[in-house]
């Protein structure tokens, strides 16, 4: 029986290269010093699993900004439009160009898309295809790095996104052809980076195909024979192991277990019923890899549990066709549960209970010692340890309350409804609140300086008292209304400034979360979330967001928005409790959004805002399971707003999503104002609202907020202009792509300055066609 990691979290102990980037970014540290973080964090990745008794220690696991963009400069699929970066820059220049774009030197360069990774809340970096694309081995990252693990003596296993998954992760970008032809043309890369591997001395090599957990075409299922028999037929000395995750074979498994690979790995956290179901049909020259300890969560393996799956496997097989994994990658887990030495944030009772990624590594060794015919004492000793937290955790009186489950039993269709069709309310909330043609707005936070960030820590520290920390904070609000007003936006926000993230700062202030602090995982790039862990029930104790909304609005003749996160994207982006079904856990939340929503109304807040940029990041990976989700979603979403009043404009904004599929299920959610979006897809995303006639208002984001370049005036009329040729001009709102936390106040100035020309441009325009 063996023992592997399929991939171990990047931002190291104490997010190292997330401030090692942003200094290289900002001019700070030399491209050397960057290199030197990373290998650092690497190489003390590999030891840890290696100290700890891993067997199959991964490489190319790391990356300075993700994964698929990784893979997109190994086989050289660079846009065009960065050819002469790529002819002037250094490889990690340009790199960081794909991943954020470039402005400087005369060049004025967009970003890639970027977008979920699967069901998760990390973000990749979208390929760009055109027809009849040529690739080439272009980066050496690979290779370079297992000969770097080969000299410190691990034996490594290098992680390769899978060929067909890496097609079906990108993105036609012209008509005429399906990415999947492209097959042909990409194959003999990976055949080059193969070769240099096998020459090196690659003994195994992890093949990512998440997609194979998917819903394939036909098309997709023959290219997967043809490509696994090529590889096959190169290479008939080298292991491959296949890895699967996120969801069940079922439909595929037959083509999984089918092609010609040493090592199939099963997610069986997410689908632990296709372990006996894959054991029926395995062929004999099949290893199964058992994922079998949560990857993507924070609770304990429960020992006892596994033990009987590893039983039931190992009769059937034998144990030396066995591998004991973690279900994914451990990306999607903290860093180390260790560094939580604060009871005061983290109590021991609720501690106890949990895992983040380093012990996800202890925990897998201990289940190969203690599925073996002897394990040891310290095997033995885990066990009982094990035991006896999963025991506490099930009969802990923290987790429950009677009157959360009361309240939930007693909502009712009603609770979902708001008091009139949208039509009425759009007439109603237009003479209230009066706004011109194409408002604008911004879609809620404002820079987080790193004078704000320090008054946070000193806030926390006890070097500011309650009082001091809220005068900066009123001082800095004030300061973003005034300006705002200044400028022109229709639509104020007051800038979140007292938020440290989206979903902890409500976390926070409800019941039934705890917090971390340094449970932080990577969400794309250098952007790092430390998620809540929901592991009780929740309710709201008193007002989270009055205090601040109703500040702000008494600066101020124009409305300031209040701001709310929504029930599905709180749980999306927090650590889950199991114990229940995750529609109970997201109606509870609910409920306690309601609450608020009410609150603000009081305090004569007329504009709120409820985010959901996680509904369809949470949709289930399989379509068949769609409608059940959806179901519970979307009711989740309109019990949060329902209890507003007609006059009071509910919004909500998303971002990174794909709406064709579920444009009905959007429509449903019935929000008066829905923000998306769309300046890196060129207004693509609308197309979907405007074939559907999507009835309510939309403000299509027109700038890019996670790139630090400046979009110019005249780009953001064509991109309005863009909308308006496929959404009606009354309908249309004006806003950037997101919230604005992470940018810097310059950029931010300019870009909203920008946006606000445009806006009045286009009005001009749209009244000069009318007439």
């Amino acid at each position: 029986m063996q023992t592997h990691i399929l991939g171990y979290p990047r931002i190291g102990s104490n997010r190292e290269l997330k401030k090692a980037c942003e200094q290289y970014w900002t001019g700070k540290i030399e491209a050397n010093d960057l290199l030197e973080v990373g290998k650092t964090i690497t190489q003390n990745n590999w030891k840890l699993q290696q100290e700890a008794g891993i067997d199959l220690i991964p490489c190319n696991d790391f990356s300075f900004y993700d994964q698929v963009l990784d893979m997109t400069l190994t086989v050289g699929a660079i846009p065009e439009r960065y050819q002469e970066i790529a002819f002037k820059k250094s490889e990690l220049n340009l790199y960081f160009a794909m991943a954020r774009g470039f402005q400087k030197d005369g060049l004025d360069i967009t970003a890639m898309e970027m977008t979920k990774w699967f069901d998760t809340n990390y973000h990749y970096i979208v390929p760009e295809f055109q027809k009849n694309q040529e690739f080439t081995l272009f980066s050496h990252k690979i290779i370079k790095e297992f000969i770097s693990a080969k000299q410190a003596g691990i034996n490594a296993k290098p992680v390769i996104i899978g060929l067909l998954t890496y097609l079906l992760l990108g993105k036609e970008k012209e008509e005429g052809f399906d990415k999947l032809d492209l097959a042909q043309n990409l194959l003999p890369v990976y055949i080059q980076i193969l070769k240099e591997l096998e020459n090196h001395g690659a003994e195994y090599i992890q093949f990512d195909e998440p997609f194979l957990a998917l819903d394939l075409t036909e098309k997709a299922r023959e290219v997967y024979q043809f490509i696994y028999a090529e590889i096959r037929k190169q290479f008939p000395k080298l292991k491959f192991i296949v890895a699967t995750y996120f969801e069940g074979l079922k439909d595929n498994l037959l083509l999984a277990t089918s092609l010609p690979i040493d090592v199939l790995h099963i997610d069986l956290v997410r689908c632990p019923e296709q372990l006996d179901e894959t054991l029926d049909i395995i062929p004999n020259n099949l290893s199964l890899s058992l994922g079998i300890v949560d990857g993507r969560n924070i609770w304990k393996n429960d020992f006892q549990k596994s033990l009987n799956s590893i039983k039931t496997a190992v009769e059937k097989i034998g144990s030396e066709r066995i591998f004991i994994a973690p279900s994914c990658s451990l990306l999607h887990s903290p860093f180390d549960l260790d560094s939580e030495k604060n009871e005061e944030i983290l109590s021991h009772e609720i501690k106890q209970w949990m895992a983040f990624a380093k012990q996800k590594v202890t925990e897998i060794v201990n289940l190969k010692k203690l599925a073996s015919e002897n394990p040891d004492y310290n095997a033995l000793q885990a066990l009982a340890e094990n035991k006896k937290a999963i025991e506490n955790r099930k009969i802990s009186k923290l987790i429950h309350s009677q009157d959360v489950k009361n309240r939930v039993d007693v909502t009712t269709e009603d609770d979902a409804k708001r008091n009139s069709p949208f039509n009425i309310r759009k007439e109603i909330q237009h003479d209230v609140l009066k706004l011109p043609l194409f408002p604008t707005t911004t879609i809620g936070s404002f820079p987080q300086t790193k004078e704000v960030r320090n008054w946070r820590a000193k806030f926390k520290k006890g070097e500011l008292n309650a009082e001091q920390y809220d005068t900066l904070l009123k001082q800095e609000t004030e300061r973003t209304i005034r300006w705002q007003e200044e400028i022109g936006i229709d639509v104020l926000v007051h800038g979140e400034f007292e938020r440290n993230d989206m979903v902890e700062y409500f976390g926070e202030q409800l019941s039934g979360f705890a917090f971390t602090q340094n449970g932080w995982v990577q969400s794309y790039g250098s952007r790092c979330v430390k998620p809540p862990v929901i592991f009780g029930d929740v309710h709201r104790p008193q007002p989270m967001t009055v205090y601040w909304s109703e500040f702000a609005q008494s600066l101020t003749q124009k409305w300031v928005k209040g701001m709310l996160t929504g029930p599905v994207t709180i749980l999306q982006w927090s650590f889950v409790r199991d114990d229940q079904p995750r529609s109970t856990t997201c109606k509870q939340i609910a409920l306690a959004i309601r609450d608020e929503v009410n609150d603000l109304e009081k305090a004569g807040i007329r504009i709120i805002q409820i985010d959901e940029p996680a509904i369809r990041e949470g949709l289930p990976l399989r379509k068949s399971d769609w409608q059940n989700y959806l179901k519970w979603a979307v009711e989740a979403f309109r019990i949060s707003a329902s209890g507003a009043e007609d006059a009071t404009q509910i919004h909500t904004h998303m971002c990174y999503s794909e709406f064709n599929d579920i444009i009905q299920n959007i429509a449903d959610m019935d929000a008066d104002v829905i923000t998306i979006e769309c300046s890196r897809s060129q207004m693509e995303l609308l197309n979907a609202f405007a074939d559907f006639k999507y009835p309510n208002e939309i403000g299509p984001g027109v700038y890019d907020i996670h790139s630090p370049r400046v979009p110019s005036k005249e780009e953001m009329v064509k991109l309005l202009k863009k909308a308006q040729a496929v959404i009606p001009a009354q309908q249309l709102w004006v806003n950037p792509d997101c919230g604005l936390k992470t940018r810097h106040w310059d950029e931010t100035e300019k870009a909203l300055i920008a946006m606000v020309e445009a806006s009045r441009e286009a009005s001009k325009e749209f009244a000069l066609q009318i007439l």
